[in-house]
């Protein structure tokens, strides 16, 4: 199989020291490819730093919600101009978003509602930060004329909210929440949802699966959240794993060998 992370913080000091093991362990499950998502402007050099195309390490540049605060408008247009320089490695804008338990949502949008412009304008992938926020997140990406690729990333809601984002044409992310019993009303969600709209992540190190301690997530972890989603939908995990990978491949507008080559490859650190 050939499984990729769409969206995980590599790029953390949680994986300081380990990047190599953990590529290596990850890829031996079949997990050949990431993205890594830049979510503050002095982060985007560690991110682009660690990028790999030809090992599978993609990346994202964006302005989290969590950290508009620190951001002035100018980092806005330092942002929209390194993306038009479409730098090697870089295959979307983000993560950015609105997020209802942290900060402002009035603070947020203006935010969020600029980097979707410019995703627009550059023909780029926008990935998406939905918390307690998915009615303010559709509409904003309605506001906006949203008609691109999309993922809306750990997801955690309502079937009927999913589809929603499904029918503007966005992908919906599917992590370790639906490995926890609990979680039901997203379990429900994944399991109705159209196949071709999933694509797996992990949101390393954040999001962990069941059994696995907090903040100590991986790529690794890829496989287990494949098995949980096969068992919810009742199909194989050979069959899921390869719609899936096309899924992602789609999403990022490259082509599967090349967003996730066949090798059991790592980076020093």
């Amino acid at each position: 199989m050939r499984l990729f992370d769409a969206h995980c913080h590599f790029d953390f000091p949680r994986f300081d020291g380990i990047r190599g093991q953990e590529l290596a362990k990850a890829a031996a499950g079949g997990v050949f490819g990431l993205v890594m998502p830049g979510v503050r402007r002095r982060d985007w050099g560690r991110v682009m730093s660690l990028s790999a195309p030809q090992k599978g390490l993609w990346y994202c540049l964006g302005i989290h919600p969590w950290f508009v605060g620190e951001h002035r408008v100018q980092d806005l247009d330092e942002l929209e101009r390194l993306l038009a320089g479409r730098p090697a490695g870089c295959i979307g804008v983000g993560e950015c978003g609105l997020d209802g338990l942290r900060g402002t949502l009035s603070e947020q949008l203006p935010w969020f509602r600029k980097q979707i412009a410019i995703a627009a304008s550059l023909n780029q992938t926008l990935v998406i930060h939905s918390v307690k926020a998915h009615d303010q997140v559709y509409a904003a990406l309605r506001a906006e004329a949203w008609s691109g690729r999309a993922l809306v990333h750990g997801f955690s809601g309502s079937y009927q909210q999913a589809m929603k984002f499904v029918e503007l044409g966005c992908s919906i992310g599917v992590g370790g929440v639906i490995t926890y019993d609990r979680a039901r009303k997203t379990r429900d969600a994944i399991a109705r949802l159209p196949l071709e709209a999933l694509v797996l992540e992990t949101d390393a190190p954040d999001m962990a699966p069941a059994g696995v301690r907090r903040g100590e997530n991986s790529p690794v972890y890829i496989p287990e959240i494949l098995a949980q989603l096969a068992e919810l939908r009742g199909d194989s995990e050979t069959r899921l794993a390869e719609d899936l990978m096309d899924n992602a491949a789609r999403l990022y507008g490259i082509a599967p060998e090349v967003l996730a080559p066949w090798r059991a490859v790592g980076i020093g650190d």
